[in-house]
This record gives structure tokens, sequence and C-alpha cells, in this order.
């Protein structure tokens, strides 16, 4: 009887902890949300939130406009082919420092473990951008949201 009733206990608590988790995973606020892009800060979490949406088309239209800029068909397939994976990657806007067209934003960048006994880890980078025609562009990013051979010359056969 008593082995019953603490049987009984610990499938209602499971219950609970479940009921608590579906509560939770479905109330949650969508922190993927877009927002005012008048300042360098405001771009970066555009662009990563495009990024993270899919929306190619507007994180493409965040790229600066500088000399060898991948075509946006190069801008995509490095998504697609996963030579820029942004999964397993949060990403924490820390300071924002500008200095007449040229602006740095600080990331605090949050890598994802798998793993039971794993853990988080994070690694401060930086967004590089320019103003042109009176907005902000980005003309680079840390690697997990960026390509390297973005803004980089093609290189040319040896004759």
């Amino acid at each position: 009887m008593k082995q019953d009733r603490f049987l009984t206990g610990i499938l209602i608590g499971i219950a609970v902890l479940i009921v608590i988790a579906l509560g939770v995973f479905f109330t949650r606020k969508d922190n993927l949300v877009y927002v005012d892009e008048s300042n360098p800060a405001g771009v970066v979490q555009n662009y990563i939130v495009a990024v993270q949406k899919h929306d190619y088309e507007k994180a493409y239209a965040y790229l600066a406009d500088l000399k060898d800029k991948p075509t946006y068909q190069q801008f995509r397939e490095s998504f697609f082919n996963n030579y820029v994976s942004p999964a397993g990657t949060g990403v924490e806007i820390l300071t924002t420092e500008i200095s007449d067209d040229l602006a740095s934003v600080e990331l605090s960048l949050i890598y994802n473990q798998s793993g039971l006994f794993s853990s988080d880890y994070r690694n401060i980078d930086y967004a590089r951008l320019v103003l042109q025609q009176g907005a902000w562009k980005i003309k680079q990013l840390p690697g997990n949201f960026w390509a390297y051979d973005w803004y980089q010359p093609t290189p040319q056969p040896v004759k």
C-alpha cells in the first residue's frame, strides 16, 4: 500500500513537470524580432534575426556595398552548404562604438554544447559596420554568421 502511494506520487510529480515544461514551451516569448535599424546594434540584431529566420534577402540587404561583395547567390549558398552555420549559437549584443562613418559592435557569442555534462560557453567578438548613404551596413561579423571569403578578392589563375 505504501509502495503504491509512493509510485503514485512519483508519477504525479512527473506529470506536473511535463505540464510545466509544455506550458513554458508554448508560452515563451519569441525573441526573434526585428528592431529599429537606425543604429549599428539594431542592424546587427536584424541581420542575425533574418539569418535565423532564413530570410536571406533581408539579411543580404544589410551587407555593405564594398569591393568583392558576394553576390546574393553566393551569400545564400554559404548557408545552404553550411559554410556559415549559426545553428547552436546565441548572440548577446553588448556595446557599440561609433567613430565617424565606422562602428564596432561588441558581441557575446553563446555556444550551445551538446552532451549530458557539457555546458554553454561564451566568446567575445565584434561586428564591423560602415555608414553608407545614411544607413549602417555590415562589413564583417564573427564566423558563425559570416563566410571567410566574403569581401575577399576572387583568386585569379596563375598564367
